[in-house]
């Protein structure tokens, strides 16, 4: 645990961000001075609970936000100030509903079978004109702009300062893309454990709207930001290890080099794919993202059906290789914290009834579909997959009843952006 108020006078911090996400995955914080964090340390920074999408109401005690300094983390852009991820408690007593609780619980779950999910994020964001509906980059208009260079390079001021700002962190990014859509880009930063990786998907969320201001856009996450364009999806790599730094996900004599612990997580993926759409595609707009409907660029890069493949961009599950499945499913709209923690909890379900996530299937989903007798559609609305998170009570009683109603209950308050 380090010692906040020491970590200011040898770093030269001025003031502390006390931040957590709510259960829409909105960013919540409190500016700490550095001469009152030693106490705000201890007895935690006060929030009233119903002020951001936390099912409380205005008579509820206060929320009371402790950091975790393990998340630690100095603004790039800003070095007097340093962020610190919070767990919540209200009069002493954990906040089962917070979405970072959730998500340590299914790591609390999975460490007593001896396995840690280790995954990585693709974040995938728009500029936007900050004035206007429309992508900051008018001169962004190619039919198929992925990995436009120079469309890349025109917005190489924001793009390297993203880059350089990882690579203090020590998140070790590899690689920045013009994405499908005009406007659309995406930094790739390497693998961690579930907690460090849903921390820094919330981080980077913060510090990619806050450079982009500074240069001029907007940044939009959003499920489907224009009709016309690819969506915003935030693709998850996972696999899991035991104690010794092994993967066991791969196995050589597999099949694509997968061990039988990896299908049967990806087993648990399929199985409670309905329900896990509810938290990884939260508001309605990630139903236009969903399918097989035409983009300008010719393909949505998402799926529509509850299915499989090798290396196959068409499907929900890709195998991209013998040490990680890559679930596609997830979009721009998803809590950081609650995405890891539904897929974790699905795919512990998956290892622990040992399910068979059946045949591979590599046809191209989106020009040959599967019969239904082969897989099953993903839901076509929100309200659908409701419904299925509703009924689905092995994934609830894994992530928690009164998380489970306190999500329920917020939902359709939820805007769409």
């Amino acid at each position: 645990m380090t010692d906040l108020a020491q970590f200011a006078a040898t770093h030269g911090i001025r003031h502390f961000l006390f931040s957590f996400c709510d259960l829409f995955g909105v960013q919540r914080a409190k500016l700490v001075p550095s001469s009152a964090v030693a106490e705000l340390a201890e007895n935690g920074a006060g929030f009233a609970g119903f002020a951001a999408w936390l099912a409380m109401t205005p008579a509820d005690p206060d929320v009371l936000a402790l950091p975790d300094t393990v998340s630690l983390t100095v603004l790039p852009w800003q070095r007097k100030v340093a962020w610190v991820a919070t767990d919540l408690q209200v009069e002493g007593v954990v906040l089962e509903q917070s979405p970072r609780r959730v998500l340590q619980r299914q790591i609390e779950r999975a460490a007593a079978r001896g396995l840690e999910l280790r995954s990585g994020v693709e974040a995938e964001f728009f500029l936007m004109d900050p004035d206007a509906d429309g992508i900051a980059d008018r001169r962004d208009h190619q039919s198929k702009p992925c990995y436009d260079q120079l469309a890349l390079m025109r917005h190489y001021p924001l793009i390297a300062e993203l880059l350089e700002a990882m690579e203090q962190l020590g998140w070790r990014p590899y690689q920045a893309d013009h994405e499908d859509a005009n406007g659309q880009f995406e930094i790739n930063w390497t693998y961690a454990d579930a907690l460090t990786t849903a921390d820094r998907h919330a981080f980077f969320r913060v510090m990619a709207a806050a450079l982009a201001e500074k240069h001029g856009a907007r940044i939009s996450f959003e499920p489907k930001p224009i009709a016309e364009l690819t969506g915003n999806g935030a693709h998850l790599h996972c696999s899991l290890w035991d104690g010794t730094g092994r993967n066991l996900f791969h196995d050589p004599s597999g099949a694509l080099g997968l061990s039988q612990l990896a299908y049967h997580f990806l087993g648990g993926l399929l199985a409670h794919a309905p329900a896990l759409c509810a938290i990884t595609n939260p508001v309605p707009g990630s139903y236009k993202r969903l399918g097989r409907s035409i983009t300008s660029s010719g393909a949505t890069w998402s799926p529509a059906w509850i299915s499989y493949g090798s290396n196959n961009r068409t499907h929900m599950v890709r195998i991209p290789d013998s040490q990680r499945l890559e679930l596609r499913l997830a979009d721009g709209a998803a809590n950081p914290y609650l995405l890891q923690a539904a897929v974790l909890a699905a795919g512990l379900d998956g290892i622990e009834r040992q399910l068979d996530p059946g045949p591979r299937s590599d046809a191209n989903t989106y020009t040959d579909p599967p019969s239904a007798e082969m897989a099953r559609c993903l839901p076509a609305s929100l309200a659908e997959s409701q419904a299925a998170f509703r009924q689905d009570t092995v994934l609830r009683k894994a992530l928690g009843e009164s998380f489970c109603q306190a999500y329920e209950a917020l939902v359709p308050l939820r805007p769409e952006s």
